[in-house]
């Protein structure tokens, strides 16, 4: 039974790192699935597919090597000189990453519950700084209560999408876009989000006794990231073109369900955003303990000023110029991640 709730709970850590800011308001789904029309479901099942492998097989080579952050992950990828480069690579990505999901925690505050941008970025800040102090365990018991509420909201808009006249478009959406970017861009979103993902998934991995929970945690994890591609595909469809414009698609379409279901998933959209966003400031600090002679809340509060200074350039326009961007710098890392035998 104890095996059983930590394979879950690996699980629920996989897909709350994964559903960070972009991908819980729907933005990412339009970027990188949505917009190519009738390919996006086929091209969700070639990400679901690189996700089962390629995080499952991070977690497991992170546990073989005793790996203390991603940082050895990458020098036993690329080799200890390219991988501490590679590793400085990953920290200019995951703090660009961060201010991202900071950005999204102010958009979610001042679009759905009439407050200043500037009191969702604060909030969690401070409230990261003092979740960090409970390491791994914190991360754990968030995800565990937060993906499951987020798991069956995802099921309940999908269930009252089926209710549209417009339901089956997903099936028939047409698009201007090239047949070759559709299916490069699951294969540059799954590797840019593992990237991300490797500050939490490291130390997960490589904190975990039982390498079977390790295993069935990251195909299980892989699976739930799938679904809730493909449900928030399907809803996001049936909406379109009118839904791009909203900065949080997701949180306008939960409206539908009444204003009561409406707020408790925009908070919950929120509640991903600051668990991914604590996830990752934690991997960044462990890894930048490995070179920085200063305590780890130190070294996380001069993270995440960094990350608040960046924000203030807004969530969109963040998201758009650094997910495809990062995302074509991830291929090579998620390339020599599949090729990696041992």
């Amino acid at each position: 039974m104890k095996n059983v709730i930590r394979i879950f709970q690996i699980a629920f850590t996989y897909i709350g790192t994964v559903v960070g800011a972009g991908f819980a308001t729907g933005q990412e789904i339009i970027q990188f699935f949505t917009q190519y029309g009738k390919w996006g479901s086929l091209t969700i099942m070639l990400a679901t597919v690189l996700f089962i492998w390629l995080g499952t097989k991070m977690m497991l080579m992170s546990r073989r090597i005793s790996a203390r952050s991603y940082e050895d992950l990458n020098k036993h990828l690329f080799g200890p000189k390219a991988g501490s480069v590679i590793s400085i690579i990953m920290l200019i990505v995951l703090v660009g990453v961060n201010s991202v999901m900071l950005a999204g925690a102010g958009s979610v505050f001042m679009e759905h519950l009439n407050m200043h941008y500037q009191t969702g970025l604060i909030l969690t800040v401070i409230g990261t700084y003092f979740l960090l102090k409970r390491g791994i365990h914190a991360i754990l018991q968030i995800n565990s209560i937060v993906v499951p509420m987020m798991l069956t909201l995802s099921v309940l808009i999908v269930l009252n999408t089926i209710k549209l006249p417009t339901a089956d478009r997903f099936l028939s959406l047409s698009t201007d876009e090239p047949l070759v970017a559709a299916w490069l861009s699951p294969i540059i979103y799954t590797a840019f989000n593992l990237v991300m993902a490797q500050a939490v998934f490291v130390p997960l991995g490589s904190k975990t006794e039982s390498a079977s929970a390790v295993k069935w945690g990251g195909i299980i994890g892989g699976i739930g990231v799938g679904l809730m591609l493909l449900s928030a595909h399907i809803s996001i469809s049936a909406h379109m073109p009118g839904i791009r414009q909203y900065e949080i698609p997701m949180g306008s379409i939960a409206n539908q369900l009444g204003p009561i279901v409406q707020m408790i998933y925009v908070l919950l959209i929120f509640m991903e955003i600051f668990s991914t966003f604590v996830a990752d400031i934690y991997g960044i600090t462990l890894q930048l303990q490995q070179h920085i002679p200063l305590s780890p809340r130190v070294i996380s509060a001069c993270v995440m000023f960094i990350c608040f200074l960046l924000s203030q350039i807004g969530f969109s326009s963040l998201l758009s110029v650094l997910y495809p961007l990062f995302g074509c710098l991830a291929i090579f890392w998620a390339l020599k991640l599949m090729l990696k035998s041992k």
